[in-house]
């Protein structure tokens, strides 16, 4: 089958907290270019660096990574728009 793609919220994270992708690298140890292809899907973590990255944010890993693309921010306001 095609190759394997890991869906993640490194971005929306990194930016919620202001921190750049050198920041983000500089506390994982990892290359700044790293952060660059996690962030576009071009890179699979390993399990040891996902994990890592879900430490360092605070939250659990399925909130950072998913095998399915995450849901649109405000694609749920629908129902909240009717009971209102």
């Amino acid at each position: 089958m095609g190759s394997e793609v890991t869906f993640n919220r490194i971005a929306m994270l990194r930016a919620e907290r202001g921190i750049t992708r050198r920041q983000l690298a500089d506390a994982l140890g990892v290359h700044y270019q790293t952060v660059g292809y996690l962030e576009r899907g071009e890179f699979s973590p390993s399990l040891h660096l996902a994990l890592r990255i879900s430490e360092h944010f605070g939250v659990p890993i399925e909130v950072v990574f998913s095998l399915h693309p995450f849901p649109r921010l405000g694609a749920e306001s629908g129902e909240n728009s009717r009971s209102a």
